[in-house]
């Protein structure tokens, strides 16, 4: 079966790059009229959600419910199955990817390759910006764009003032096109303003979140991988998000300095 992409959407990380992108082609016209003529509600956005993130399930292969991965990410997350009037679910993708995403009906998917190089703290920070981009609805703007591009690419009228009812392709191209979104550089700064106001009201260690950018920012330096160079050039620069988190802990007089940050040679289980 053909894997199907697994983009680079929230986080800043590296998605893969193995299956057949989407040719938009004329289609970039409709979907621009259909953008302006659709009526896009919050249902809309978490129906096409689910479809999306159900497609995805079945795409890869997720952690059982006695598997270490999941044992630890429930260990972590299983008391803001609620956070902040959402309702969240959360699954981990064993795959090599690294990355972590969440989607407008409150699916959280989080990479066990992601969770190999991240300790406790920063997968708190990196979920916090995930619900961060949930809570925010940025989500709603990726699954509509995502939406009429999959609708548009099968010639159907995206021109339409109410959402169509989607085939299974139509499905899995609009999964692919969710998650080769990116957002906007005020939305990803918004996010990280959500994830450190997560730590610091839940007591968690903030500076977590400024370990994890600066990760991030080892793993983007010296890529020689088309995709993983494109990813960080859309994204906001992790070496300055670190900063910034670290500039604000500074002012609350929550930093303590980590030392130098690394990269793990070793899987993280704890």
């Amino acid at each position: 079966m053909k894997k199907i992409i697994i983009g680079v959407f929230l986080l800043g990380t590296i998605g893969a790059v193995n299956a057949q992108k989407i040719s938009l082609g004329k289609a970039v016209d409709v979907v621009s009229k259909g953008s302006k003529a659709l009526t896009f509600t919050n249902e809309d956005a978490i129906k096409l959600s689910k479809e999306s993130v159900d497609y995805m399930d079945k795409n890869n292969a997720i952690a059982g419910p006695k598997d270490p991965y999941t044992v630890r990410l429930n260990k972590l997350f299983g008391k803001h199955k609620a956070q902040d009037g959402l309702n969240l679910n959360y699954k981990v993708y064993k795959v090599k990817d690294i990355n972590a995403f969440a989607c407008a009906d409150g699916s959280v998917r989080v990479f066990s390759s992601l969770m190999d190089i991240m300790t406790d703290d920063e997968l708190l920070a990196v979920i916090g910006h995930e619900i961060g981009h949930v809570k925010n609805q940025d989500t709603k703007d990726a699954i509509k764009s995502a939406y009429l591009k999959a609708a548009a690419l099968d010639a159907a009228s995206s021109a339409s003032a109410s959402v169509a009812t989607l085939n299974d392709s139509q499905v899995g191209k609009m999964a692919n096109e969710f998650l080769d979104a990116s957002h906007s550089k005020k939305q990803e700064s918004e996010a990280d303003t959500y994830s450190y106001d997560f730590m610091k009201a839940n007591k968690y260690n903030v500076v977590g979140a400024y370990t994890a950018f600066k990760k991030l920012a080892l793993l983007s330096e010296g890529s020689t991988q088309s995709g993983f160079q494109k990813m960080f050039n859309s994204h906001p620069d992790s070496e300055k998000r670190a900063q910034a988190i670290k500039k604000r802990a500074e002012k609350d007089g929550l930093w303590k300095d980590p030392g130098a940050v690394t990269l793990p040679t070793a899987k993280l289980t704890k």
